[in-house]
């Protein structure tokens, strides 16, 4: 069975706009009455993102249940999931990010791993959503031994949040270096599928060329989640490869100013077939969660009610 969430990062475009209770409850209560049952969260760092992780969470709301009491107040089942960037500076614990890369910072990355792991298993959620690999313009092409590092790294927390109860999730972004020499492929291939899953967005892996379609029907063996939004755009002239492209053309558009690489599911150009991909989950028999985002709009409540509009309509009745 598929369930359907929102994830919460579109609310927070900038490090000081949601930091307040009212403004969680409104987005929450967006996302229910929308149609959503549950809410994907962001991993943060610090006073200003009090949604960022376990021990935010706790400071600002009592406790993980006591946001799990908030959620649930709010018309929402649970925490589906929450994306960890394992390069995030924690302060609660003043770290400064978890290469997974390097072997020499597995062992923090287990313990951040498991840190989230237990919160989300607290709140109902079943997948870490991870970046598992830099952006391709931080680092050269990745050979079979950075790749072999990068399976060792993910397969150990995997084993690790296992005990929560948790999957493992890899997140691809058209960004990754794993988007160059088939990065993507060989690391699947390198992890065992037991511990190491897929986290399919959809939108991500339009902008990279990539059909949203044929990637579920390629990977149906390895999704266990799935980021459902539209693309705007497709990254044609491999800017992906550039120096902070996380800024440059994530978020400043690139050298054609490209205004939202993220739309709604039905705004125009279609890039991602949505239906074609519900359609194809359910042949592939998922029972997961498909998280519909909305990153950076302008207008989140709209953006929310609009792919609310669409899933309850088109989506829901194909799964």
């Amino acid at each position: 069975m598929i369930r359907w969430g929102y994830a919460i990062n579109q609310f927070n475009p900038q490090f000081d706009d949601f930091v307040r209770r009212r403004q969680h409850q409104r987005a929450l209560r967006v996302i229910s009455i929308s149609g959503f049952s549950g809410v994907e969260l962001s991993s943060g760092s610090g006073r200003w993102e009090p949604l960022g992780n376990p021990t935010q969470i706790a400071a600002n709301f009592g406790s993980v249940a006591g946001f799990g009491e908030f959620v649930r107040e709010a018309g929402l089942d649970a925490v589906s999931s929450w994306f960890w960037d394992p390069w995030t500076r924690f302060g609660e614990d003043l770290t400064h990010g978890d290469d997974p890369t390097d072997p020499a910072k597995r062992d923090g990355l287990i313990a951040h791993a498991e840190w989230f792991a237990a919160a989300l298993a607290e709140l109902g959620g079943s997948v870490l959503v991870v970046r598992p690999a830099p952006y391709a313009g931080q680092v050269p092409r990745l050979d079979d031994a950075a790749i072999a590092t990068l399976a060792a790294s993910w397969e150990a927390v995997g084993t690790a949040i296992a005990a929560h109860g948790i999957r493992l999730g890899l997140h691809f972004d058209f960004l990754s270096s794993l988007r160059a020499d088939d990065g993507l492929e060989r690391l699947l291939a390198a992890t065992d599928p037991t511990l190491v899953g897929l986290a399919l967005d959809t939108a991500e892996f339009a902008i990279a060329g990539r059909d949203a379609v044929a990637a579920v029907r390629a990977h149906a063996d390895r999704i266990v989640h799935v980021h459902l939004k539209n693309a705007a755009a497709i990254d044609t002239d491999e800017e992906y490869l550039t120096s902070a492209a996380e800024y440059t053309v994530l978020r400043a558009g690139g050298a054609r100013v490209v205004p939202r690489w993220f739309n709604e599911l039905a705004t125009e150009p279609l890039l991602v077939d949505a239906p074609g991909v519900v359609a194809e989950l359910v042949r592939a028999g998922y029972e997961g969660w498909v998280v519909v985002e909305s990153d950076f709009s302008p207008h989140p409540a709209t953006s929310v009610m609009l792919n609310g509009w669409e899933v309850q309509h088109v989506l829901a009745p194909i799964s």
